[in-house]
């Protein structure tokens, strides 16, 4: 069987990995896992927020629109587990709470099946952007929430 021919990177993307490399200290596989898990808690965290923006029609910041009759109320804190190991979330809440979440859903503590294909598309060296429209498209999240990366 033939094997495969290694794919060379753009110099763009060996600067890319220069950066993280320095950015993380990365000296290890373990350096490298650590950098994964430093860059996938805010992705989602990002995606949460533009969950909640999606349900209630207006982003973070901006005033509540016409009616005005459902808004933010804080975050509560979750701990989910992923292949790395346990990460912290803060889950947006909505005063209705009507606010049910489709990336990290309510009661669920395992993501390693999302985080999984996030680190698989990047690996392939996919954009945050395109993993966000991608994963929107599998899992049939708001068209908002896959702009929000």
């Amino acid at each position: 069987m033939a094997k495969k021919p290694v794919k060379q990177l753009s110099p763009e993307r060996k600067e890319l990995i220069s950066k993280l490399i320095d950015e993380f200290d990365i000296k290890s596989a373990k350096d490298i896992e650590d950098a994964f898990k430093d860059m996938f808690s805010p992705m989602l965290q990002d995606m949460l927020e533009g969950e909640l923006d999606d349900h209630l029609g207006y982003g973070k910041y901006e005033h509540s629109g016409e009616s005005g009759t459902n808004s933010r109320n804080g975050h509560s804190s979750k701990t989910v587990t992923t292949s790395f190991g346990d990460m912290d979330l803060n889950i947006p809440r909505d005063r209705n709470s009507t606010f049910e979440p489709h990336i990290v859903r309510k009661h669920q503590r395992d993501v390693s099946d999302i985080e999984n294909r996030v680190i698989s598309m990047y690996a392939k060296g996919m954009t945050t952007r395109d993993i966000s429209s991608h994963l929107g498209d599998i899992y049939g999240w708001p068209e908002l929430l896959r702009k929000t990366s």
